[in-house]
């Protein structure tokens, strides 16, 4: 009852906190995606491109988010941006190694038969890969999000806002409140946005199948 009647008193700033960590994450999360699809296309062309690509969306993924953040911090400044970057770069791994796995995937025939169709190249891109990736795609993209959601709270060190300002806060003052309702308000976001992403995946493999 306590952390509850915490909560509520103090629903404002904790909603407010809430909004800034889903949309850091939601713009950076967009970014990620459009980058990680196209990567990812473009090296199921080029065999070397590709394990050279993954190589290095591997070693990102190795480096301690705090000091990519670090990193990041002398070139754009502390706030939203290095926040942003660092998650899009963070979470490229499983968007570019999904992309190319569910297009190499499908069957060489059906690419075939696409090609004996006259459809350009383009076509077969947007037509018959990505539908018939989409699913191995989502699943991609739910790992990514859930990194994303957070990575979003370590964040706070470099001043992103965000959700990882009241785990942090109560980490100073020691109260255990703050940082259980700031802990659990990042879990809640990550499995919401997860279980979301878990229908549509459904949805697209009924519809492959």
């Amino acid at each position: 009852m306590d952390i509850f009647n915490f909560f509520i008193n103090r629903i404002e700033t904790i909603m407010k906190l809430t909004s800034q960590h889903f949309f850091m994450v939601l713009t950076a999360m967009i970014i990620s995606i459009v980058i990680g699809v196209i990567v990812g296309i473009l090296i199921t062309y080029n065999e070397k491109a590709a394990e050279v690509v993954l190589h290095i969306t591997k070693i990102l993924m190795t480096i301690p988010s705090l000091a990519l953040f670090a990193i990041l911090i002398p070139i754009f400044r502390i706030g939203a941006t290095p926040a942003i970057i660092g998650i899009v770069l963070y979470t490229q791994l499983p968007i570019v190694r999904n992309v190319y796995t569910g297009i190499k995937n499908i069957n060489p025939s059906i690419i075939e038969a696409a090609r004996g169709m006259g459809m350009s190249r383009f076509k077969i891109t947007f037509k018959i890969k990505l539908p018939l990736a989409l699913p191995v795609l989502i699943a991609g993209i739910r790992t990514a999000v859930v990194m994303g959601v957070g990575m979003g709270a370590i964040a706070s060190y470099v001043g992103a806002g965000g959700l990882g300002d009241y785990v942090f806060q109560g980490i100073q003052r020691t109260n255990d409140k703050m940082i259980i309702i700031g802990a659990l308000m990042i879990s809640l976001m990550a499995i919401l946005v997860d279980r979301l992403l878990s229908l549509v995946q459904k949805r697209a493999e009924k519809k492959l199948s």
